[in-house]
């Protein structure tokens, strides 16, 4: 299995569950939905930021095209994983919110996991190298 659809299959899946998370937590406590938002897109930023550092750490090869196909593959995945999530936890949402899922949603996924990626393969650039195994 390549690595960019093991980050793509595991960002896409995170999103998605953290976004029908916020949407149940905003739905049985309205009052908390502001900083539980707050907080699950800054888990999302952190956990992109960590592995897109690990990869420049460790010097993985082609990292940067790696992580634009998982973006690719992480913005619908997470688009369906949401509905799906959102129709199981909160209400009977249906099919008719899949489209706007995979288009708006799907790209704003995309955009949040490259850019995450992106900064932290930059810190991770900026970390001491381990040094070569012999």
């Amino acid at each position: 299995m390549g690595a960019w659809l093991v980050r793509g299959v595991w960002t896409g899946l995170l999103h998605g569950a953290v976004q029908a998370g916020v949407v149940a937590v905003a739905v049985r406590s309205p009052e908390a939905a502001g900083s539980v938002r707050v907080i699950a897109f800054g888990l999302v930023v952190v956990v992109g930021v960590l592995w897109g550092a690990l990869d420049a750490w460790r010097r993985f090869d082609g990292r940067g095209m790696c992580w634009f196909f998982a973006s690719l593959v992480a913005g619908p995945l997470a688009g369906v994983v949401g509905v799906v999530g959102t129709g199981m936890l909160v209400d009977q949402t249906g099919t008719e919110s899949l489209w706007p899922a995979l288009t708006g949603g799907a790209a704003f996924t995309a955009l949040v996991v490259l850019a995450s990626a992106a900064v932290g393969m930059g810190l991770g650039n900026l970390l001491p190298q381990p040094e070569e195994s012999r």
